[in-house]
């Protein structure tokens, strides 16, 4: 017996798909406008727009003249009728957003928690969770799921870890997150969630390296719009590549890599921990802060030019530092165009749409795009 689901019934689910992703991309909408625009019969998009109406996702929001009698009654997507949750843990933070239907960034929160693989701190995780709903003011009808990025490797099923040095996860670090948030979870390599607001934001740029510059360093390569995992789940992990042949001790247990000379916690030392005033002194002209600057973008430029020596694709630099690059991207293009051997400039590199937040947005994008794609 065949298992393929009955045509009409595909029919059926295309004509919904497609109305809802009409709505999706903004705008008020009459039935005869979605008629004319995806070639079908008014019944048909009567019933389908009946179906959304009694599923909460949009809403009668107008009218539109009708020289042929009435207003046409128009329709536009309730955005905040769904969302989800991401939720980025490092080890001296927990950072949250909620996001709507659109992705939009609903509300954040940050707080400083040191990581600790204990009852308490997941139960610390579960309260400021709550804390975040009811900021958003969503209701439990309302959330998708909760997609949590951390600074580790994660399987591909998104509930196993693979290898977790920054910070100690435990096996069971699934059940103990969900023990403590009641919707469904899912877990993420942090750069992997970081790269994926770049293809949300520019869905045109099929092909990417994303390189994130936080306390720790981490990659993402994103090929026709997916997410390579390689064959192992560590594809991207530029953050140990050898930079320098037996240079500074690495904690993986190697020496010279990437990671060592491209944390942000380099810069942001010299400022009493904070980042943004490390820029502040750089843009005063702290000399002791020009000279780590300009030494950090040498590193930066020789990491870049390997990265696109093997990809060939634009490089998207996030994380903590990539928020600051706007300013200094054209020392940063040349510097990359002059170590390159086939006299390429350095225009293929980018800096990322999200400034913050990022890797708890990716997150939470991933449910929000599994449940737009599934209507």
């Amino acid at each position: 017996m065949s298992n393929k689901r009955p045509l009409n019934v595909e029919i059926k689910k295309i004509n919904k798909t497609n109305i809802y992703q009409r709505f999706l991309s903004g705008g008020m909408l009459t039935r005869q406008e979605l008629a004319a625009d995806l070639q079908l019969c008014i019944p048909t998009v009567a019933k389908n727009i009946d179906e959304l109406l009694d599923a909460g996702l949009i809403a009668q929001s107008g009218s539109r003249g009708n020289t042929g009698g009435r207003n046409a009654v128009a329709y536009s997507l309730v955005s905040n009728a769904r969302a989800a949750i991401g939720i980025e843990i490092t080890s001296n933070h927990i950072s949250m957003a909620a996001l709507d239907l659109l992705g939009n960034i609903v509300t954040t929160s940050r707080v400083r928690a040191a990581f600790s693989s204990s009852e308490a701190y997941y139960k610390n995780l579960g309260s400021l969770f709550r804390e975040l709903v009811e900021k958003a003011g969503l209701t439990g009808g309302q959330i998708l799921g909760v997609g949590v990025g951390l600074p580790a490797l994660v399987d591909i099923d998104r509930r196993t870890i693979l290898f977790s040095k920054i910070i100690d996860l435990e096996s069971n670090v699934y059940e103990q997150i969900s023990a403590n948030i009641p919707y469904p979870v899912e877990l993420f390599n942090d750069a992997n969630a970081a790269a994926y607001t770049e293809i949300w934001k520019d869905p045109d740029r099929r092909n990417a390296f994303y390189l994130m510059l936080s306390n720790n360093i981490g990659g993402c390569f994103v090929l026709d719009d997916i997410v390579y995992p390689g064959a192992t789940q560590k594809a991207g992990e530029v953050g140990h590549m050898t930079l320098i042949p037996d240079g500074q001790k690495c904690y993986c247990g190697q020496k010279g890599c990437v990671e060592n000379y491209l944390t942000a916690e380099n810069l942001s030392s010299l400022a009493e921990g904070s980042l943004q005033d490390f820029f502040v002194g750089l843009e005063n002209g702290n000399r002791e802060f020009v000279r780590a600057w300009d030494k950090y973008l040498g590193y930066l430029a020789l990491t870049v030019n390997t990265v696109h020596a093997l990809l060939d694709c634009d490089i998207v630099l996030g994380g903590y530092v990539g928020g600051y690059l706007d300013a200094y991207l054209e020392d940063l293009r040349e510097r990359v165009a002059a170590l390159n051997s086939f006299g390429d400039g350095g225009g293929y590199l980018r800096t990322c749409v999200y400034k913050k937040t990022a890797i708890a947005s990716g997150a939470a994008l991933n449910f929000i795009a599994a449940f737009n794609a599934e209507i």
